[in-house]
């Protein structure tokens, strides 16, 4: 793999040279536009909106819009030069337990792995970090951006997952919230043990993308020159009883986990 940032872990006065590597590997199923008549790619221009003309990038800068229609703008040398603590180091500056951080705030995950002369510093961190059980609060710059970040170990490596900002989270704000319909004994009994009937641990390997594969299927059909068997999706039914929705959940459910265990004894 090949590293999208250099820099340092840092706390206290500890610091550790690392190499910051993509955790991702996006698969998503990507279509290009067309032009219905010819079936040519469909192009994209950089045009400037008062003269029109193609503008080539060596004459693109960057500006932000402070009141409408007025700009400031910077060039390259001048966003490079702006000061901030974390373009080149993951300053670490909590460790909390990881159990406290809602998962609405994360964003993407990094490897980080060390440089040769890091190893040490970094095996030390990633053990007492593990033996703590503490995940480290950072912030990085990537992209022109500072991002708050989490430090945590998983299978002895360091993963960093950059986070969103606090007012960067909507609050949710519904009207439907609000109100507060009652709930009988019965529908909370049942509703528990639809719960208790689908819980299991996690084991990702059990998850597929069925829409992408449906989709690479239906690309090779049409690869091969055969036509694309669609078939017929049923509109989910709407649930006008809650507890007979409910009773019949737990039901299915219930045969479902006996079918499982039956076939794996």
């Amino acid at each position: 793999m090949k590293s999208i940032w250099n820099g340092a872990i840092t706390f206290g006065l500890i610091t550790i040279p690392v190499g910051l590597y993509s955790a991702i590997d996006e698969r998503d199923f990507h279509f290009n536009q067309l032009h219905s008549k010819d079936n040519s790619r469909i192009r994209y221009k950089k045009v400037c909106s008062l003269c029109g003309d193609e503008v080539p990038s060596d004459e693109i800068v960057k500006g932000y819009e402070f009141e409408k229609g007025n700009y400031v703008v910077f060039t390259e040398e001048e966003m490079q030069r702006l000061p901030a603590d974390s373009i080149k180091a993951i300053d670490v500056v909590a460790f909390v337990p990881l159990d406290e951080i809602d998962p609405v705030y994360f964003q993407k995950a990094y490897y980080l792995a060390p440089e040769p002369s890091g190893i040490k510093a970094y095996k030390l961190l990633e053990k007492a970090m593990s033996e703590a059980g503490r995940v480290g609060i950072a912030k990085i710059t990537l992209r022109e951006k500072e991002h708050l970040a989490t430090l945590r170990v998983h299978d002895g490596v360091f993963i960093l997952e950059t986070m969103h900002w606090p007012d960067e989270i909507r609050k949710p704000e519904f009207e439907e919230l609000a109100k507060n319909p009652e709930i009988r004994d019965q529908e909370m009994a049942m509703a528990k043990s639809l719960i208790e009937n689908l819980s299991a641990g996690f084991d990702p390997t059990m998850f597929t993308d069925v829409y992408r594969q449906r989709l690479e299927e239906a690309v090779q059909a049409k690869v091969d020159g055969h036509e694309v068997a669609i078939p017929l999706t049923k509109e989910p039914t709407q649930v006008l009883d809650l507890m007979e929705a409910l009773k019949a959940s737990v039901e299915a459910t219930k045969q479902k986990a006996e079918h499982k265990k039956a076939k794996s004894a």
